[in-house]
């Protein structure tokens, strides 16, 4: 599998961490699986970590698109994080840095939503 997964704060967070490309059909089957998971548990806050992806084809950034509206739909919150040059040089000119929120460490998304509970 080349996804990473666990969950932190008492299983609010769910944290994905991606350790490959996004672009053949196992990856983007393992995303949608972990997804859908996560969204069966319950959890809102989900972290997708890029910091280990060098290559996204269209159909990965479908997979992401898609992640973001599951979650978006269930009254959820997606955020990437740690997301490479290139990687944001494509959500950039696709536009896409409308859709997502992201910053710079994961460790930055989990403080974003930590706030969000207490408020």
């Amino acid at each position: 599998m080349s996804i990473k997964i666990r969950t932190i704060k008492d299983g609010s967070i769910g944290i994905i961490e991606i350790r490959s490309s996004l672009t053949g059909e196992e990856e983007i089957d393992d995303l949608r699986e972990t997804v859908s998971d996560f969204i069966e548990q319950g959890i809102k806050n989900l972290v997708i970590d890029l910091s280990r992806v060098n290559l996204i084809t269209s159909v990965g950034l479908g997979a992401l698109i898609s992640a973001h509206t599951s979650f978006s739909k269930n009254g959820g919150e997606m955020i990437l994080t740690n997301v490479g040059k290139s990687i944001k040089n494509i959500f950039i000119i696709t536009k896409l840095t409308e859709v997502f929120e992201i910053c710079n460490k994961t460790e930055d998304a989990i403080e974003k939503f930590s706030l969000s509970t207490i408020n």
